[in-house]
């Protein structure tokens, strides 16, 4: 094909004008006689197509006399599309649908919602304020959402976070905690309140009881508010869930020493995740590895450990025991030594001057 094209156009080159309308009458003929020897529809490749529409836009006013493998009409047809083809490919692609927003943008909303009372419109002023005019109302709002943030002013009465971090040091988390035991009578559910303070993460307990009626769930909220005031603790809040050992009587007497008492909504366990957690440490840590004989038993071993756990073992979030002193630094003259409870179950390490 690249020989046969080669001397054509060379001829076309030098021909004289008179000389070209007679080689182009004649190829022509030709063509006519070739396509009659074809089928009536040919079908083009894209590649031919575009090769069509190339050469031929050249001398476009003359097509309808030259071309016969299509008609003049499906021709400019061809035209027409290789041109919005061509303009649609100048354009620059994106995925479908709205622009995700960016990153460190998204950050900054939740970092503003979350240091501030703001709703969605407040936040956009000040994103707006800041020079970030990309994003809108709806997004702002959505971004919140999926933060499980309340997009409006003030999260409603405030987020339950905001409401623990603003009364840490006063607020104080109840529940039971249950233990089947050996008693005469064989096997029985004895019960145990567990207080812990949000803050400090100290923690008070009850003694064991089999039959944690009113009158006795009555007596160790008295307790407990003995206690606190002992320890120089506030019993500013308390917050516990709706189990029916709680009678109305033990909310009485803390909310008439000044406590305001917030019962937690059903099944959501985890509003109450402070004292849900220090139960859990006891019973895996502790009960777990003993088969518990009676009453005393079970009070021995309830308050060996929160013995531990208020002065010995260190809690993740502040690095040391409840009601510890900061850690000593390491001296060369000191030395570790262990100390053991309950047989060596609960073990302490602590440094000793040599």
């Amino acid at each position: 094909m690249v020989r046969f094209f080669h001397p054509l156009l060379l001829l076309l080159a030098n021909a004289t004008h008179r000389d070209m309308v007679a080689q182009i009458q004649y190829l022509k003929a030709e063509n006519a006689i070739l396509r009659s020897k074809l089928p009536k529809r040919i079908t083009v490749t894209p590649a031919e197509r575009a090769r069509l529409v190339k050469l031929g836009s050249k001398v476009r006013k003359f097509i309808g006399e030259l071309i016969s493998i299509v008609s003049p009409r499906t021709f400019l047809r061809w035209v027409a599309e290789s041109k919005k083809e061509t303009k649609a490919s100048d354009k620059p692609k994106r995925k479908p649908g709205r622009p995700r927003t960016p990153q460190e943008i998204s950050e900054l909303i939740l970092r503003l919602a979350r240091e501030n009372h703001w709703g969605y419109t407040r936040i956009l002023g000040e994103l707006k304020k800041l020079g970030i005019k990309s994003v809108s109302k709806s997004t702002v709002r959505n971004i919140l959402k999926a933060a499980s943030l309340e997009p409006g002013p003030d999260r409603g009465e405030g987020s339950w976070d905001q409401f623990v971090r603003m009364h840490a040091e006063s607020l104080w988390a109840c529940d039971f905690l249950s233990k089947k035991i050996w008693t005469l009578r064989g096997l029985v559910d004895y019960f145990v309140i567990i207080w812990i303070n949000v803050k400090s993460r100290e923690v008070i307990v009850s003694p064991a009881t089999a039959t944690p009626d009113s009158a006795w769930v009555t007596q160790q909220a008295r307790n407990f508010l003995h206690d606190a005031s002992d320890r120089g603790k506030e019993v500013g809040h308390l917050i516990h869930d709706w189990d029916t050992k709680f009678p109305a009587q033990f909310d009485a007497i803390l909310e008439s020493q000044g406590a305001e008492i917030h019962r937690l909504g059903p099944v959501k366990p985890n509003l109450n995740a402070y004292a849900e957690r220090v139960i859990q440490s006891i019973q895996q840590e502790c009960l777990d590895h003993f088969v518990v004989l009676g009453e005393k038993h079970l009070n021995h071993l309830v308050s060996e450990y929160v013995e531990h756990y208020n002065t010995e073992r260190p809690h993740r979030a502040l690095e040391k025991p409840p009601l510890s002193a900061d850690l000593p630094e390491a001296t060369a003259n000191s030395r570790v030594v262990c100390k053991e409870r309950l047989g060596g179950l609960l073990k302490h390490y602590y440094r000793q001057a040599a």
